[in-house]
């Protein structure tokens, strides 16, 4: 299962995790165009809101790429940094999708990225979970 999970999980892993670098480097060097930003960016509660997702997205590029860069040497651990990475992954989406909505503010070009990131690791975290609920079960009856 590891070698197989880890290789379905990588390419997504390598957009975004590296997508989640990119982001906050434009971002630091403000090369973002003002009409791509989004509603208030210019506010410090807006601006504040926004750094703050720093942390957890360059925990989830840290344990996504981690997990890629250790699949061959420590395969058991690479799957568990990349379930990490996945569930931390959603959480950001959510969390900015919840924001989003809160505020009633439709703009298609901040959901749809953030909608990627809430949705797009469930399908994998189903498959971690099917595959190792049996084994789990197994070693907990010993």
């Amino acid at each position: 299962m590891p070698s197989s999970f880890l290789r379905r999980v990588r390419p997504f892993f390598l957009i975004t995790d590296i997508g989640f670098l990119a982001y906050w480097a434009i971002t630091a060097l403000h090369a973002l165009p003002p009409s791509w930003l989004f509603k208030d960016y210019d506010q410090s509660l807006a601006v504040a809101w926004n750094w703050s997702f720093l942390p957890l997205d360059l925990f989830v590029s840290a344990t996504g790429l981690g997990s890629l860069a250790l699949a061959r040497k420590r395969p058991q651990v690479a799957v568990r940094l990349a379930v990490l990475s996945l569930v931390l992954t959603s959480c950001s989406g959510l969390q900015a999708i919840a924001f989003w909505a809160a505020r009633c503010d439709l703009d298609i070009g901040w959901w749809l990225p953030n909608l990627y990131l809430l949705l797009y690791p469930l399908p994998f975290l189903a498959m971690f979970v099917r595959t190792e609920t049996p084994a789990l079960a197994v070693r907990s009856t010993r």
